[in-house]
Order: C-alpha cells, then structure tokens, then sequence
C-alpha cells in the first residue's frame, strides 16, 4: 500500500484578535476567572536558528482562564494556528519509540474492537504527523487517510506509505474528505483536540467524516491528572484547551457526537482516550454508554473540577515548582557543576521560560531530532545538540525535560553513571536521581 502525495497547502485559519475579556470558544460567555497566569512566553516549537539570535521574539500571554459557564478551561487564541503548525514544525512522533508502540498498540486493539478489515474498513487520522500511527494501519493493508497541516511531518508520513492530505480539519475539510474517499470507519485524534482554537468546528469535522455507525477515538491530557501532577509545562500556544471528560463530551455534543466509553491512560502524565460514537446511533439505542463514563465524570466531580471553585489552587502549586527548580539550578551554579537537558520538547520551554532559565543556569540541551541540532531554544536561547554532546560534557547533571518520557529517556542515559552523572525532573516535583531509576 504505497503512500499518495501530499496534496494540498493548507488554508489559512482565521482567529479573532484578543481585545478585553475573551469569550469562550465553547459557550460564548465572557472569560472572566483565572486558572492560572504564567506571564509571556514565546511560541514553543518556534525554535531559532543562529542567524536570528539577534532578532526581536514575540512573546505571548500564557493567561489561562476557566469559563464560569461551561467550566472549559482555555488559553485564548493569541495568535493562529497556521502561525503554529506552520511548514517549519519541529515535532516529529516518531522520535520517541515508546509514542510509536503505544500507536501500535492502539491500532492493535482498535481492529479488534471495532473489527476492521483490510477488504472493507477506512481508518483516518487528524493531525497524523509524520506517519507513526497510520504506518500500523498500512502494515495492515487496511485503507486509511492521515490529515496533518504541517507540510514537513506530512512529506514525512508520504515516505512512510501513509497517504496524507496537508489541511487543517474543519466541518468543510471533513466533508469534502467524506465525499471523496467514503465515511470512516474510525477516525483518530489523538492529542490535537487541544490544539484548535475552533473546537466546535473541528469537532464538527470529527462527525463529517465518521461513518454513523463508526467511532471517534480522541486522547487528550486530562485537566484532572494536570493539576494533581503540577503538569504545568503543558500549558503553551499549541495548547488552547485543556479538557475534562465533563467538558469533552460538551464539545463533541455541540457536533453530534457522544461519548460511550472512556479508558484512563498514563500517557502525557494521565490522558484519557475517549471513544464517540454519532448521537444518533446512541439514541436509537445501537450504542450503549459503559460504565467507565459515569465513573469518570464521578471522579472529577469528587475533584471538583465540575464547579468554578474546584480549580482554585494550582497558581500556588506551579509557583512552588519555579521556585523549587530554580534553587537546584543556582545552588549547582554556585557549587560549579554543569547541568544540562535531555530533550528538546515544546513544553519544555513553558518551564525554562516562566522559570527565567538561561544559558548561564543551563549549558545546553540535546536532542534525538536531527532538524534541533545548531538552533536554539526560543526565549532563552540555550542551544540544541546532538546527545553525542553528552559524552563529551559529561555533566554532572541532566534535566530530563519530557518527564512524561521520564523511564524511558532514564534507561538511554544509564551510561552517564560511568562519570557520576544524576537525573533530574523538575516536574510533577523536584527529583535527582540515578541513570537507569
């Protein structure tokens, strides 16, 4: 099953300039309560190149709000999404190994589930990247379609045989994508339903592509597991939602789609994968609602989180974090050690960039991605290099920045221990400790 070309460019996405309050891209209702402030911060993927060290960035608000009506929490469109995933995009999936087997595993129990068939069945992906999930699809001779607006991942995915259309989702891209190539059997977003500014609209795109008998499977980082983990560098621009199931399945409503079944994950920090089916296939009773939805929606309601005042709090958590992390940094400064980064995520720069983190604090990071390799991260401008600097360093400290990726980054570093190197998570706490744990 060889992979189509990439085929289109893709379109613009308009956003609404902030100017007062904010509305609620769910409800509409004015923005007026805060869930966490975390000052400016630049674009986090807009990692820079060294011929513009010397050039103006634009930071952003990261003001995050909770809306007193529908209780979405959200970071107002700063700037669009095209400005976002635009065709320099740094994120590749496939770099990190245990991504791919966990997309493996789930197209594994989805064929099972759902009983998809090479001779009869069509899976799509949105926001499929550069391939890591859909690669199992194909592997499985099953026909399938992955909807990515990043050029660079999507020409990526192409090499990869997944065929990739380069277009942002919406209910007009849905529909045209259903009148060309059939409903979907399954269609598969996992960790972009955060990502729109439009989620009504993207999740009306969702239901134009799905089949009415078919499923959505969404995962998104659960605003539940965020707070209880201090998880706050998950909070960027890419990100202008973070959900709850309560607040997932009030969006998914507003497209004509319901949640019937829900699984917790450890992925991301503690996600939830959701599984939708169209509204009416659950009215006519063809689908029933299991029991780990009422179970979950009663979790986070004993959390609090299905009330305005439940989200008091995490200000004062995220502020013990900095101040945590940046005693370690000037305390191993003072005692000459070097520290440096394993990882060069987006999220990461949420981190360095509210801490005030520099060069001087920490040398530089490296990173599996060769695209990294002699730019620099934004705001702070510490350098990225390839982990074979690691061995020429050899610090005495290594920050593992995707934490989520902590055991499996711990079990790569195990041979730092040969010069007395020790790990280090600043997130959900503070944390040293030794290579391989």
């Amino acid at each position: 099953m060889s992979g189509d070309p990439v085929l289109t460019a893709p379109a613009a996405v308009p956003v609404r300039a902030v100017s007062g309050p904010p509305a609620c891209r769910l409800c509409g209702a004015t923005l007026t309560h805060t869930f966490v402030d975390l000052g400016m911060s630049p674009p986090c993927e807009r990692i820079l190149r060294a011929d513009e060290l010397d050039r103006g960035e634009t930071f952003y608000p990261l003001h995050v709000r909770v809306c007193e009506q529908c209780l979405l929490v959200q970071l107002p469109a700063y700037l669009p999404a095209d400005a976002i995933f635009d065709d320099d995009y740094a994120y590749y999936s496939s770099y990190s190994s245990s991504w791919v087997e966990h997309a493996r595993r789930f197209v594994d129990g989805a064929v099972d589930r759902l009983g998809l068939t090479p001779e009869a069945s069509f899976v799509v992906e949105v926001a499929s990247n550069d391939g890591y999930l859909l690669q199992h699809v194909v592997a499985r001779g099953i026909r399938c379609l992955g909807i990515e607006p990043t050029a660079n991942t999507a020409a990526a995915a192409v090499e990869r045989g997944v065929p990739t259309l380069v277009e942002f989702l919406g209910e007009r891209t849905g529909a045209a994508v259903r009148a060309a190539h059939g409903p979907a059997d399954l269609v598969v977003a996992n960790n972009v339903f955060a990502h729109v500014p439009d989620i009504v609209d993207f999740a009306r795109g969702l239901r134009a592509l799905v089949a009415d008998d078919g499923r959505v499977s969404i995962e998104i980082p659960h605003l539940q597991r965020l707070i209880e983990g201090n998880e706050y560098d998950t909070i960027y621009h890419e990100h202008f939602s973070y959900l709850t199931l309560l607040t997932t399945q009030r969006v998914l409503a507003a497209a004509g789609l319901t949640v019937v079944d829900v699984e917790e994950l450890e992925s991301h920090g503690g996600s939830l994968r959701t599984w939708s089916a169209p509204t009416a296939a659950v009215e006519a009773g063809r689908v029933t609602p299991s029991d780990a939805v009422a179970r979950v929606l009663a979790a986070e309601a004993a959390a609090g989180l299905h009330t305005v005042e439940g989200h008091a709090g995490f200000a004062a958590q995220v502020s013990q974090v900095r101040d945590d992390f940046v005693s370690f940094l000037v305390s191993a400064r003072q005692a000459g050690k070097r520290v440096v980064a394993y990882g060069a995520p987006g999220k990461g720069n949420t981190l360095l960039n509210h801490c005030g983190v520099r060069a001087d604090l920490l040398e530089f990071a490296v990173d599996r991605n060769p695209y990294k390799h002699g730019r620099f991260l934004p705001g702070t401008h510490i350098p990225i290099l390839p982990p074979s600097a690691l061995d020429d360093a050899r610090p005495d400290f290594v920050v593992i920045m995707p934490w989520n990726l902590r055991r499996e980054i711990s079990a790569q570093l195990e041979y730092t221990a040969e010069w007395g190197a020790r790990l280090v998570t600043a997130l959900p706490h503070l944390e040293i400790f030794a290579p391989g744990h």
